[in-house]
């Protein structure tokens, strides 16, 4: 398999994590740590789809800010995105059971903003390449 069609399998899977977090926003009540913890896959999938990209080799990890500082090493800009991977990093991280971790209804909010706001700078870097293009919000590939 080409290197653009593995990104686009991160990117593919990396949308149907965030997909599957937006629709369970309709659910009630609303399951806040699953929707956190679709947003952290999202953004984890992207981060190693971009770092695919430009050839190197994701590490085996669910901390965003490794990955997010990896991408800085390659671009700079990436580290306007430092925050929003440290904010989502614990969901990926932490365990998701009953009582072990609360989460508000604002935390939520907060993990959908930031992995959308994650996945429109990458993609967006992406872009350029033809076959990888945004669409209605979502990644087309």
């Amino acid at each position: 398999m080409d290197k653009i069609s593995i990104v686009k399998e991160w990117l593919n899977f990396a949308s149907r994590d965030f997909s599957s977090a937006k629709f369970l926003l309709d659910m009630r009540p609303i399951p806040l740590e699953i929707i956190c913890y679709h947003c952290q896959q999202a953004t984890e999938k992207v981060l190693k789809g971009y770092l695919i990209y430009q050839d190197v080799e994701p590490p085996h990890t669910h901390d965003l800010r490794l990955l997010c500082k990896m991408c800085a090493e390659i671009d700079k800009s990436f580290d306007e995105m430092s925050q929003a991977c440290i904010n989502l990093t614990s969901y990926g991280v932490q365990p998701r059971y009953p009582l072990e971790i609360e989460i508000l209804e604002s935390d939520m909010q907060k993990a959908v903003r930031d992995a959308d706001q994650v996945m429109n700078f990458i993609l967006q870097k992406l872009q350029f390449i033809g076959e990888i293009t945004r669409n209605d919000g979502e990644p087309k590939v």
